[in-house]
Order: structure tokens, then C-alpha cells, then sequence
């Protein structure tokens, strides 16, 4: 297992071919270090007494001791383990720890290479267990490039007039293939070492050369990184842990990728583009189970903080309200056990988790998530937004007319009290701030997405069953 100065400096050494506002910038930027560091979070985790625990697994392969990131879920332990693992370490960076993509891919990788074995013949599994050894191995971070640009929704890949706004295959070569596309809102690929290509949705007979799914180096030859970087505001005096942290997001275009065979995990089975698709949605919205009420977590801790300090906390309504910050956030996490509870095994021997529970899970996740940034925001009330800028508090002018009127309680330091709402403006203010609560919504799929997860495999039939029970129908 790597170290985070080890992951740091294989990001050193890979091809510059991220590009941010028009020129290429190295991997450790000053404006990508602080998703850098998020990420430093997982790899710092398996050496903290109170998280190796759920940081360090064995490998079902090596039998060997791996990352928890790059391993495959062999039980509900696993699954139970995985979301507990998310849930703290998204406390430990006060948002989204990003690297949950990667082993999401793998684990529906996992179970769709096995089943197109099973049907075609093909060596897909024997490829992936040998790639996943080798990611296990160097402990890599994966970004999971599935969401197409699309072009005309209403139209699928073969119909569209541009058939590269679906990625797909141009050319089949005897040592692998070509590939020719992009691939939209691309979380941790600027610090990622893998990029792990799988479809965007269900596929027609005529889309086959869209049916396509691979792993190949993030620096690979043709692949460009189109990037934005978020992260909160600067700090030069005021340090602390939020003030580290960010993200990036890459528009990544393939442009003529050679990709080996021994890459490629799908290639034309077009019956299985759906399938991929939906397995790697499954995984992902299993770790917003962890990830949403981890982030839940700082929210509503953040709420009582300043409610404390605005010396409102005892009064009733705040009550009602951080009560209904806990609900939604262990209502998602309760719907993540019910789904690695009530799991199933795939033929690989993965464990897949309940779908609609999952999906149930997400959906709380995405339509509270609005609501508890403004349950936030009332609170805090309006100095979030107004504060003055850090520079302010330390120029021997004006600092002790700030200290002096920022004062609420009485028995809270005049720093901490700046300490508290500079923090709440940066999870509210801030860039970073703003693209979390998008990203909360939309990553994973938005709620319409899993409104349609649930009804597709609800069984409603059974439901009539009993309906017609109780009225004594017997048709």
C-alpha cells in the first residue's frame, strides 16, 4: 500500500496533458492540491489506529492486505464496512472523499466481465482479475469516466449526427482498439492514475461500437484533461483542515486512444452497455449511503455550532430543525445497511447491493440536499456571506473593532467565533461550496434517475397480489 507523498510524486511523474484555461498544468498545481489532498485522506487512513480498521482489507485474489478503495465486495460485511469507511473519512475532509469512483468501476466490472464470459465465451474476467491485481497491487486511484456528452438526447448513439459524441470504438487492431470520444463531469481524473471507461446507458444492436468498456493510464497518448478546480478560499493565518481541501472535475476526450486488449473488459456485446451502466450506478449511489450522511454529519455539527454560539440553541424551532438534519441523514444511512444487508451475490462471487434500497437511499439523499444547506444558512444567518476578508482580522486598524463586533456568546472567544462562520461560508460561499451541493444532487445520477431504478425493479405485481387478496379477487 502507497503512502500519500508515494501517490503525490507518481503524479509528478506522469505526461502533462491536463489542460486548465488554455495551457497544460502540472498534476500538482497549486489550484488541483487541494482534491490532492482529499485524496491523501485515503491513503493517510490505513496508517490512523482508529481507521485501519475499515482502511485495510485483504485482497480476495492475493490474500494479501490492499486499500479498501481497490478491493471487491465479497459480503455484506464488505458492503457494511465500505459505506462506515466513506461516511468517516468524508467527516475527516468536510465533503466528497472522491475516490469512491474507482472502486465502484471495479466492483461492477467485476460482475459484468464474468456474465459476458458466461454468454459469449470471451476472456474478459481473466483480463480484469489480472488488471484488478495489478491495481490492488500499486494501490491506484481510479476515476470512472461513464457520462457521455450525448449530443441530442432524444436520439442514441448510431442515430446521432456526430457519432463520436458517444464514445466508441473506430478501429479494432490485432493488439487492441481505437477509441474516439469524451466523456463528461470526470471527478478526481486531473490526480487520478487510471481512468476506467464504462457505457452511459442501455444499448441498441446498432449501437455495438458504443459497447465498449476499458482501463488504460490517465496519461495515456491522445487522452486530454479539460479541467475546472474548486476549492474554498485562501487562507494565509486562519489554517484549518477545511481549508485544504477541493476538487477537480475533467472533460476527458479520448482522441484516437490505443487501448490493448488485455484493457479492454467490453467490446461490442452491446446487450451488456445497459447492464455496466446500471451495476456501476448501483455501487455509486451505495457509497452516497456513506458519503451523503458523512457530509450530513458537517452540516448539521456545523448548524449546532453556530446556533451555540448565536445563542439560539435551546430555542425550539432550532430543535425541530437539527432534528430534521439527523433524520434525513440517518434515514440515507439506514437505507445503505438495508441494502448491504439484503445484498446478493453476482456468479463472480461479488456481492451486489439491494437495488432499491440503494436507490431509496439516493433519493432521500437528493431531495433533502437543498434543504439542509438553507437549514444552514438560517442559522448562520447573513455573516456568512458578508464577512469581511481574512486580511481585515489581522490589520492593527481594524481588528479589534472585528473581534469586538463579531462577539456573540459571551464564553466563546472572539477567534473562534470568526473561525466558526469563515468555516460556514466556505461550505456555503465558496466555489467549492457550490459545486458540492450540484454535485450532491446530480452525482450518482439525479433523483429522477433513481425514481426510474426503483419502479424498473419495485416488484409491483406483488403488491397487487395482496391488494387482491384482501378484496377476495381471484382472477
Amino acid at each position: 500500500m502507497r503512502t500519500a507523498q508515494q501517490y503525490v510524486d507518481k503524479l509528478k511523474s506522469m505526461r502533462p496533458n491536463v489542460y486548465r484555461d488554455g495551457k497544460i498544468v502540472p498534476r500538482d498545481d497549486s489550484q488541483i492540491m487541494p482534491g490532492i489532498n482529499v485524496i491523501s485522506t485515503t491513503f493517510n487512513a490505513i496508517q490512523q489506529a482508529d481507521l485501519k480498521d475499515l482502511a485495510v482489507v485483504t485482497s480476495h485474489l492475493t490474500g494479501e492486505p490492499i486499500n479498501r478503495f481497490a478491493h471487491i465486495h465479497q459480503n455484506k460485511d464488505d458492503l457494511l464496512a465500505k459505506q462506515e469507511m466513506t461516511r468517516v473519512l468524508c467527516q475527516k475532509v468536510g465533503g466528497c472523499i472522491q475516490r469512491c469512483m474507482g472502486v465502484d468501476a471495479l466492483n461492477a466490472l467485476s460482475v459484468v466481465t464474468k456474465e459476458i464470459d458466461e454468454k459469449h465465451g470471451t476472456e474478459y474476467y481473466e483480463r480484469f482479475l489480472a488488471y484488478l491485481e495489478y491495481y490492488q497491487q500499486n494501490d491506484l486511484v481510479g476515476n470512472c469516466a461513464q457520462t457521455d456528452v450525448k449530443g441530442d438526447r432524444s436520439k442514441r448513439p448510431h442515430q446521432q449526427q456526430d457519432p463520436d459524441l458517444y464514445l466508441r470504438v473506430v478501429e479494432k487492431r490485432k493488439d487492441g482498439i481505437v477509441v474516439r470520444g469524451a466523456k463528461a463531469h470526470n471527478t478526481v481524473a486531473p490526480y487520478a492514475d487510471e481512468i476506467l471507461v464504462v457505457p452511459t446507458r442501455a444499448l441498441a444492436p446498432e449501437d455495438a461500437d458504443w459497447a465498449v468498456a476499458f482501463a488504460i493510464p490517465a496519461d495515456t497518448e491522445g487522452v486530454k484533461l479539460l479541467i475546472r478546480s474548486t476549492a474554498v478560499r485562501p487562507r494565509v493565518r486562519l489554517q484549518a483542515p477545511v481549508a485544504e481541501i477541493g476538487m477537480s472535475d475533467s472533460l476527458t476526450i479520448f482522441d484516437n486512444v490505443f487501448v490493448p486488449w488485455e484493457r479492454v473488459f467490453m467490446c461490442g456485446e452491446w446487450e451488456y452497455g445497459g447492464r455496466l451502466a446500471a451495476l456501476f450506478a448501483t455501487y455509486h449511489r451505495h457509497s452516497y449511503t456513506g458519503c451523503k450522511p458523512g457530509i450530513a454529519d458537517v452540516i448539521m455539527g456545523a448548524a449546532a455550532l453556530v446556533a451555540e454560539y448565536n445563542g439560539i440553541s435551546k430555542a425550539q424551532h432550532v430543535r425541530d430543525k437539527i432534528a430534521d438534519l439527523i433524520a434525513v441523514a440517518e434515514l440515507v444511512y439506514s437505507g445503505g445497511i438495508a441494502a448491504s444487508v439484503k445484498c446478493h451475490q453476482a456468479s463472480s462471487g461479488t456481492c451486489i447491493p439491494n437495488t432499491v434500497y440503494t436507490n431509496v437511499a439516493r433519493y432521500h439523499a437528493g431531495t433533502h440536499l437543498y434543504h439542509e444547506y438553507e437549514t444552514l444558512a438560517d442559522l448562520a444567518g447573513g455573516l456568512i456571506a458578508t464577512l469581511p476578508p481574512e486580511a481585515d482580522w489581522y490589520n492593527p486598524e481594524t481588528q479589534e473593532l472585528l473581534e469586538k463586533y463579531i462577539m456573540r456568546n459571551p464564553n466563546i472567544s472572539a477567534e473562534n467565533q470568526h473561525r466558526c462562520f469563515r468555516m460556514i461560508s466556505d461550505l456555503l460561499c465558496s466555489s467549492w461550496g457550490g459545486v458540492q451541493q450540484v454535485a450532491g444532487l446530480h452525482g450518482g445520477g439525479s433523483p429522477i434517475m433513481e425514481k426510474i431504478a426503483i419502479t424498473q425493479q419495485y416488484d409491483l405485481d406483488l403488491k397487487k397480489d395482496i391488494a387482491k387478496y384482501l378484496a377476495g379477487i381471484k382472477a
